[in-house]
């Protein structure tokens, strides 16, 4: 395990360094971190200028990882994403040029404000890991992990992401307003912190895939996992009474999944060869959250689906 321990202290400095770039927004820090552990993808909801794309900006760098950011907007093709085939009048033949999907760590800015066509062939190659161009299917690199940005859909220009296509991310993440010293730390922030040297190499991060897989889980903890998520469901035997008419529809079992992921990686970083219902239930807001659909009255009442979720987790343990 002592070189699980050298890769768990190399995360930890990636970490610690991108805290002294990005003040007041940990938990987004720790979650795109846990994104690239566990492959999976990220979805990041906040107001404008908060340091989201400053964030995943700066963990690719410290994690050696080929970058590329891609802004959407309403008048964007598939094409733009994912690349198309093109005719060279000098050598009369079809070329691919391939699109900024082609990359290790993705960043889908404002997601959320592109048309239905462009969010589903992005999501296809999310849940595929590869794209079709042509006739031809092309692989992506590994690991491929999109972090998605979108504005809170009450802004101006917003296209709510569909069910189907939330349950594709690992997690959601809010992101806040920092604090009032975090802010503050902003001002004196010195402009050549930005330039940041890898720590990780892509190969510490697969090794890190073997740490984190490696983790023991009792018969319990997988019982309660799959005991949390059937107790989203209004249908299930384990749907309490007193969420009647606040659930409209629960988790997949993607949910199942991923926290059972996700657990196994918060054990790793805490130095445990074991997953206890702490490291589940600190995910549960994050993992479920987005899966959950309330109902319109659980909306008008101000219930929120993280709440909800956390309160469902916690009466099973």
């Amino acid at each position: 395990m002592s070189k699980g321990n050298d890769t768990r202290d190399k995360i930890n400095v990636v970490l610690r360094q991108a805290k002294e770039v990005i003040f007041g927004q940990d938990n987004l820090l720790d979650a795109i971190m846990a994104a690239l552990v566990c492959e999976g993808h990220l979805l990041i909801e906040g107001m404008p200028g908060l340091g989201k794309t400053l964030s995943v900006s700066t963990i690719s760098k410290l994690c050696d990882l080929s970058f590329k950011r891609i802004q959407f907007t309403p008048d964007l093709l598939p094409s733009d994403l994912i690349g198309t085939m093109i005719y060279s009048q000098k050598n009369e033949e079809f070329y691919t040029k391939f699109g900024p999907i082609f990359t290790q760590l993705l960043l889908a800015d404002e997601i959320n404000r592109a048309p239905a066509k462009v969010q589903a062939a992005l999501l296809e190659a999310m849940a595929e890991k590869q794209v079709t161009i042509g006739d031809d299917t092309h692989r992506l690199s590994s690991p491929f992990v999109v972090l998605a940005t979108q504005n809170p859909i009450e802004q101006e220009g917003t296209y709510q992401l569909p069910e189907a296509q939330l349950d594709r991310f690992m997690m959601k993440v809010n992101v806040d307003y920092p604090s009032f010293k975090a802010e503050k730390n902003i001002i004196d922030l010195k402009k050549s912190s930005s330039k940041v040297e890898p720590v990780l190499s892509t190969d510490d991060l697969l090794g890190a895939q073997e740490y984190v897989d490696a983790i023991y889980v009792d018969e319990k903890i997988k019982d309660l996992i799959v005991k949390i998520v059937h107790a989203t469901r209004p249908s299930s035997e384990h749907f309490r009474k007193e969420f009647e008419g606040i659930i409209t529809s629960g988790a997949s079992p993607r949910a199942v999944i991923w926290l059972y992921r996700v657990s196994k990686f918060m054990a790793f970083m805490e130095g445990r060869d074991f997953v206890t219902p702490d490291h589940v239930l600190k995910i549960v807001p994050s993992v479920l959250g987005h899966r959950l659909i309330l109902s319109y009255e659980a909306a008008i009442d101000n219930f929120k689906s993280t709440d909800v979720a956390l309160k469902i987790a916690k009466s099973l343990v």
